[in-house]
């Protein structure tokens, strides 16, 4: 297996290195662009094994999240200062990578199934442990119920297509499902635990309150990453099936609740309620484009899922940063933030123009793909399409002109301008955007 070697050093890096801050951001960089630097000579056929096995889509996402988990732990430097539980923090991000790392690369469907509810435990530790107010025990209860729930009809969903094929390997799975009840009942219950962790609209309560109680590497990690990992099950298990009933169904639930939740996002107040809801719009985006089955929504999928993952970590970090120097999360008391900022000004225009898919972003490209492949699927889709983009255009303004525009609030300032530590977060987030937007031609290959 390719990645054997890698996942062998962040077990080593759990077991030897779970006390040391800085020995795990450097090791957790190393590994990152070895990986980059071994994608060049790798062979997809090759790395296939009977347990493990990685393609383009796997492999991208398990790089975003041993990126992401570098920057959680560059982010949580009040914790590591405080000197409470630090290494227990460690220990469960590097546990929490370990786990979405294995989960990306196995191909056995009962193991994707243990590794993707394992993922729940370090993330549940992190809210309710680390969280700043006393209703993270109840955010943590939302997602606890949610997650657990929605994945029993996904062990049964399995256990079924083990009965009917004798084998576990996803590549060897063939499932005839056609649109009588009984399929769509069994299609539904493969796709069940994903959208509730992608999440669609309808079965998204949980998310809101899960990012407001979490630290700032809690949301870091649930947005840039766990989402996806409801968006990579989508596509692994929508493979063995196309049906047309159910599919029809869940993009219209996914697009319409685009545009209802896109308008709940320019009512909000709370900076990191608005960064929440606007990942439901983006997911729904791109619930649509996988369930047209064509080749430009899966690869805009993809696109999507990585230029969201970086994007709303990015602006999960800028909302901590405003919260730590006046300790309120919320845009009306929170206006002028320019005036005693001005240098991380730059950051919040470059992230909302990015969260509206503009350029130079890569979901700029994702959106193009998804657009192109819902428009030729159906020119209504189309339409709910333009008003879900609209919305996130002026959700995207609205956070940015309410935060650093306006009078100053009456809240007492704390703090510096901007420290090298925060800039250098920033950087860390916005550089792969860029890179990869500028690259395409390369990405795409």
């Amino acid at each position: 297996m390719v990645l054997l070697k890698y996942i062998v050093c962040l077990l080593f890096l759990l077991v030897c290195g779970s006390s040391s801050w800085f020995i795990a951001q450097g090791v957790l960089g190393i590994i990152f662009f070895l990986m980059i630097g071994g994608v060049l000579y790798l062979d997809y056929n090759v790395g296939v094994g009977y347990l493990f096995g990685c393609d383009i889509m796997g492999f991208s996402l398990v790089l975003l999240s041993i990126w992401i988990s570098m920057l959680m732990v560059m982010a949580s430097w009040e914790i590591y200062s405080s000197g409470k539980f630090c290494s227990l923090f460690l220990f469960l991000v590097l546990l929490l990578c370990i786990i979405l790392v294995l989960c990306f690369s196995t191909i056995n469907m009962l193991l994707f199934y243990i590794f993707f509810e394992s993922s729940i435990i370090p993330i549940l530790l992190i809210i309710s442990g680390f969280g700043y107010q006393p209703e993270r025990l109840q955010a943590s209860i939302y997602l606890l119920m949610y997650m657990v729930f929605s994945s029993f009809p996904l062990l049964l969903g399995i256990m079924g297509l083990y009965s009917y094929n004798m084998v576990f390997q996803s590549f060897t799975i063939y499932l005839p499902i056609g649109d009588d009840v009984l399929s769509v009942i069994w299609s539904f219950s493969l796709v069940f635990a994903f959208l509730v962790s992608v999440p669609m609209y309808v079965v998204h309560v949980w998310l809101p309150s899960a990012h407001v109680e979490a630290p700032v590497s809690g949301s870091m990690i649930l947005a840039g990453v766990l989402l996806k990992l409801g968006g990579y099950g989508m596509f692994r298990f929508m493979i063995y099936f196309e049906c047309f009933m159910l599919s029809n169904l869940l993009m219209s639930v996914s697009l319409i609740g685009g545009v209802a939740v896109g308008l709940v996002c320019l009512r909000q107040v709370d900076v990191k309620c608005l960064i929440a809801y606007s990942s439901v719009v983006h997911m729904g985006v791109l619930l649509g484009g996988m369930f047209t089955f064509k080749h430009w929504g899966h690869l805009g999928s993809l696109l999507l899922m990585i230029g969201h993952g970086l994007c709303s970590s990015g602006l999960f970090c800028l909302a901590n940063i405003v919260y730590s120097r006046l300790g309120s999360r919320s845009m009306l008391l929170s206006k002028g933030v320019i005036t005693f900022m001005p240098s991380m000004c730059l950051w919040w225009f470059m992230f909302s123009i990015l969260n509206m898919s503009a350029p130079p972003g890569l979901s700029l490209f994702g959106e193009l793909g998804l657009l192109m492949s819902m428009i030729s699927w159906s020119w209504i889709v189309g339409c709910l399409l333009f008003f879900v983009l609209l919305f996130s255009a002026s959700y995207s303004l609205y956070m940015f002109i309410s935060l650093q525009h306006g009078n100053l609030g009456s809240l007492n300032y704390g703090g510096g301008s901007g420290y090298v530590s925060e800039f250098l977060l920033m950087f860390l987030h916005w550089f792969p955007l860029t890179f990869m937007f500028l690259l395409m031609d390369v990405v795409l290959l």
